[in-house]
């Protein structure tokens, strides 16, 4: 919610009168001066903004009790106007529930939903593309937080795994109801967090992908002739993992990559193929880009199916992922799996790259797409893994 600050007026002052942390309004209001001229447009966290017509007998008392406004916001808000009838007044409200709600069907236009919701409700989260995909579509990166420490999340690095994007988005939606209302997550106190972490999330990595699986080909007639010759002439795209182009986003870093040439599909299919050289699409070079510059503390990738954690790769894992993996495993219910046969993924390739602690979480159990119906159980546990992630650092 947006309004107008009158002269002298502090953002310490609007945010007792407002009830919102300090340090949330600051970040809401990065080139505001703390002392305020009068003018300038504040933005409040945590709050929306609708429109009222006064109707005739309708008084402060009578729209504040209605509206469940407490008195002194509902008259700082509308100083200026006269409640005469016909009048339009400001009802601002306070957003105490989610907003991310779509889980069952998220694709990439859910997301821009969301993203462009949550940044009106919670202007003090950053939001910046980071890279586009084969198709043009933005790939977003959120910050979260003024902390030293950086950890880094994404999710749909895979086209059949969307949920992990649903997932990731509600976990952070639940994080910034408790940080503007000053409430628990799990009995944990978040706004330690933000003062001690800087949290980037990449909700959803391969938005081409994500379309394809859930509506089908693309209108565009080059990419739709394309995804359905690479699918053999089906226009059911269910299992497809593959970006637009048909290359596997997570065999695309350079973590001995050849090998996963050598050994997998040899052309663009809808699963495996690890392209013509490590990082050749723009969706897995954008997520590179991302690491070099911001030099993460750790990194966890989002994925499924199978309830397990992977944390190692080529033995260049740091003593302390361990602990970490253990950790999460402990909230999650997941198993620590150290070593596998696989290379040139994400989290193979940051460990091998900065030696610092790379997880690939692969949430639920069954066949990607999972079932909606998993999808209380699939929050859970990777709410308490994003949580663990930001209480141990």
């Amino acid at each position: 919610m947006k309004l107008i600050a009158s002269h002298g007026e502090t953002l310490f002052q609007l945010s007792k009168k407002f009830n919102i942390p300090f340090h949330l309004l600051q970040d809401a209001n990065r080139y505001v001066p703390s002392e305020l001229q009068g003018g300038e447009s504040i933005s409040i966290p945590g709050y929306l903004n609708n429109t009222h017509i006064i109707k005739s007998g309708e008084t402060e008392h009578s729209i504040s009790h209605k509206a469940n406004i407490p008195l002194h916001i509902l008259r700082f808000v509308n100083q200026n106007q006269a409640i005469n009838p016909g009048s339009t007044w400001s009802l601002p409200f306070r957003i105490r529930t989610k907003t991310v709600k779509n889980q069952h069907h998220y694709d990439y236009h859910q997301l821009v939903t969301d993203l462009d919701l949550l940044t009106s409700i919670f202007p003090f989260i950053h939001i910046e593309q980071i890279g586009t995909s084969v198709m043009g579509k933005s790939i977003f990166e959120i910050k979260i937080g003024r902390g030293p420490k950086k950890i880094h999340l994404n999710g749909a690095f895979h086209a059949n795994e969307w949920i992990t994007s649903a997932a990731i988005m509600t976990a952070l939606n639940d994080y910034l109801l408790a940080l503007t209302n000053e409430e628990k997550m799990n009995d944990l106190d978040v706004s330690k967090f933000y003062e001690n972490v800087t949290l980037s999330v990449v909700p959803m990595v391969n938005p081409d992908g994500v379309d394809l699986v859930l509506n089908g080909p693309p209108h565009d007639p080059y990419f739709k002739e394309q995804a359905v010759n690479i699918n053999e002439g089906h226009t059911n795209f269910s299992s497809w993992k593959a970006n637009i182009n048909g290359v596997d986003l997570n065999n695309q870093f350079p973590a001995k990559w050849k090998v996963e040439k050598d050994r997998k599909v040899k052309h663009p299919a809808p699963r495996n193929f690890p392209g013509e050289k490590p990082l050749c699409e723009p969706e897995a070079k954008a997520m590179a880009d991302l690491v070099e510059k911001e030099n993460f503390h750790q990194v966890l990738a989002f994925h499924t199916q199978g309830k397990v954690i992977y944390w190692g790769y080529d033995e260049k894992e740091p003593v302390i992922a361990e602990t970490i993996v253990n950790e999460y495993g402990r909230v999650s219910g997941y198993t620590p799996v150290q070593t596998v046969d696989s290379h040139a993924g994400f989290k193979d390739w940051y460990i091998q790259q900065y030696e610092q602690p790379g997880f690939t979480i692969e949430l639920g159990k069954g066949i990607s797409p999972l079932p909606h119906s998993q999808f209380p159980s699939v929050y859970e546990e990777c709410c308490n893994i994003f949580l663990a992630s930001l209480y141990m650092s």
